[in-house]
């Protein structure tokens, strides 16, 4: 999978894709999510991206992911809210 939003090939971690089956996530929407998302960095290498899809009821989906030499996905995440 390739980004280009951020010119970067997507991996996608073992935990992350576990965690996309429980939460019945598709790599469709984990795309989507990347490409359209807010982003949110921690630090320069660090980030958050989330996005509400309509046809789902389990508010934003979050993707928390390292940018480096690809973006790695490490976790995705359901029921996510922004921090105040």
């Amino acid at each position: 999978m390739l980004s280009g939003r951020f010119g970067k090939l997507v991996i996608i971690t073992d935990h992350a894709r576990r965690r996309m089956a429980e939460r019945n996530i598709s790599e469709a929407q984990l795309l989507d999510l990347i490409e359209t998302g807010d982003v949110r960095y921690k630090d320069a290498a660090r980030l958050w991206i989330a996005k509400s899809f309509p046809e789902r009821e389990d508010n934003l989906v979050c993707a928390v992911a390292v940018l480096d030499a690809a973006l790695v996905v490490k976790t995705v995440m359901h029921h996510f809210s922004w921090e105040p």
